[in-house]
């Protein structure tokens, strides 16, 4: 929590526009690159590493393919895991993530402009549908986690 305090206080300049500029991302996706959107996200992020004094280091990212259409999949030690994911690649990729965290003001904005997936974990159904249609895009090129 002091964390998360600490990042809000030594940002609280850059946070209000750079919020307003993430909704209105969110608000017109259709406006606006995914590269574009990206770099905004990713400027984000690395503010809130940065003044957070996060040692975030990164192994591995040789790994990573070249070429666009590929899943990876997060051990979820935290909820910081995607964000440091979102911070330190270069290239963009959408996320499906549980509902719930689709309610959270920030990340719904982050979820609308990567169009990724909130999925309702107890409607299987619907889990299903968004696992076909995560397969299509992977399958057309698109990158998820």
């Amino acid at each position: 929590m002091n964390r998360i305090l600490l990042m809000v206080l030594r940002n609280i300049v850059k946070v209000p526009s750079a919020y307003f500029k993430l909704c209105r991302y969110a608000k017109h996706p259709e406006r606006y690159s995914e590269e574009e959107m990206y770099r905004h996200i990713q400027y984000i992020l690395k503010l809130a590493v940065k003044s957070g004094n996060i040692d975030l280091q990164v192994h591995g990212l040789e790994n990573i393919p070249k070429k666009s259409g590929y899943m990876m999949y997060s051990n979820h030690q935290g909820l910081f895991d995607i964000l440091a994911i979102a911070a330190t690649m270069d290239t963009p990729f959408a996320v499906v993530l549980k509902k719930e965290l689709y309610k959270i003001p920030f990340l719904k904005q982050l979820v609308d402009c990567t169009g990724s997936y909130p999925m309702d974990r107890d409607d299987v159904r619907g889990s299903l549908k968004i696992m076909q249609s995560v397969t299509d895009e992977v399958k057309s090129g698109r990158n998820f986690l």
